[in-house]
């Protein structure tokens, strides 16, 4: 089976190969959509339409997903990516939010993934995954992408980038939506 996705983040996409099941294609068409949606949600439905009207007759799916702070009122939110601005920078995105989250002690976040699925003939399917944890005081680990030095699941004492791709998959947010996503393709 091979499915279309929308993306053009390597990270993202290795992720997606690794925790869906064996003889599953995955093939990086990102369609360049604009994501003007506020909602994760939305903006994964704007990628995965963009890419179905390329790819008609193929099974399609995006991904939007990124880090809400409770103290920060949710931000950065479907912003989290460019939450320090243009160029995107990783580094840039982890100083700017330790840096909001100086001197708080609610840190308690959760990563939300959306999972926008269009089906060869059109259907239109929606999965979510949400991992709760909270943000360390300072990054640990080499492992992972974005914001994961910074993140520690609940009932983990490690960062995301401390904790191997298998046991980071299987609590994931990403992880969890594809699970969700899975019923869609069998």
């Amino acid at each position: 089976m091979k499915i279309i996705v929308a993306t053009h983040n390597a990270h993202k996409l290795s992720e997606m190969a690794a925790i869906l099941p064996r003889g599953i294609e995955l093939v990086a068409d990102d369609p360049g959509a604009e994501e003007t949606s506020d909602t994760f949600e939305g903006n994964a439905l704007i990628k995965a339409r963009a890419a179905a009207a390329l790819h008609p007759g193929e099974w399609v799916m995006a991904d939007d997903s990124g880090l809400e702070v409770d103290a920060l009122g949710g931000a950065p939110g479907v912003r989290s990516a460019r939450y320090a601005g243009e160029p995107v920078s990783t580094a840039r995105n982890n100083a700017k939010l330790l840096s909001a989250l100086e001197g708080v002690k609610n840190r308690t976040a959760r990563f939300r993934c959306c999972i926008a699925i269009v089906s060869p003939d059109g259907m239109e399917h929606i999965a979510e995954g949400r991992c709760e944890g909270s943000i360390a005081a300072e990054p640990s680990g080499a492992e992972g992408f974005g914001y994961d030095p910074l993140f520690v699941p609940d009932g983990c004492d490690k960062t995301f980038a401390e904790l191997g791709p298998e046991e980071k998959n299987a609590i994931s947010h990403r992880g969890r939506a594809l699970a969700e996503a899975r019923r869609f393709f069998e």
